[in-house]
């Protein structure tokens, strides 16, 4: 099973690449960040792999961090929503986008991907929803709590009070999520609630 290839940029699609590693070349299918962040041709690249294996044919998937890998892996495991499907979103959302309209239940932010319409959208929505609806996916959350390289993080506690005061305040509950994470950044994980309330208003207000 392959897990990282590290070699030279051969040639490079709409959603994918080969990488050469000591003369075999290795087709990899990547979202649209990950191709976005891989250097000119013949210059040495990393990348964390996905491996399926099927019947007729085995693929590659690349991604350029864990977390982008670990939405993957989570995204799939979707009625519907097979590889490309996830590459897709992967493409058009970051993570931390993701888990808020999981979070939130909003759909439609989903529904922005290439392939993914209302009916696959609602299904991603339901079906993550306890396992990220009360979680964070966010570098930012990972930083300020230590974390690390982990890409899911629980949102509860103090944030999750802060979330819903925000609501209760009449903000949309992706944007109180999205403002609470970034107070949460910038506090280091050690506010306190009505800190961290101030904080994520103020974050709220430049929006």
């Amino acid at each position: 099973m392959i897990a990282k290839l590290k070699g030279l940029i051969d040639s490079t699609g709409e959603d994918w690449v080969v990488i050469d590693v000591n003369g075999v070349g290795y087709l990899v299918f990547c979202s649209g960040k990950t191709l976005s962040k891989l250097p000119g041709m013949g210059q040495a690249a990393s990348l964390l792999i996905e491996t399926h294996v099927r019947e007729d044919h085995i693929h590659l998937y690349g991604f350029a961090d864990a977390p982008e890998r670990d939405w993957f892996k989570i995204l799939t495991t979707v009625q519907g929503v097979g590889a490309k499907v996830g590459l897709a979103i992967l493409s058009a959302l970051s993570s931390d986008e993701i888990v808020h309209a999981i979070a939130a239940q909003d759909a439609k932010t989903l529904t922005r991907a290439n392939g993914v319409g209302p009916k696959v959208a609602n299904r991603i929505v339901t079906e993550l929803k306890d396992k990220a609806g009360g979680l964070a996916l966010s570098s930012e959350s990972s930083e300020a709590t230590g974390t690390g390289s982990s890409s899911v993080s629980t949102f509860g506690g103090t944030l999750t009070e802060a979330a819903s005061a925000l609501v209760n305040l009449g903000y949309g509950r992706s944007d109180a999520l999205s403002a609470v994470s970034k107070a949460n950044k910038k506090l280091g994980g050690n506010g306190d609630l009505q800190t961290l309330i101030r904080e994520a208003l103020a974050e709220l207000s430049v929006l």
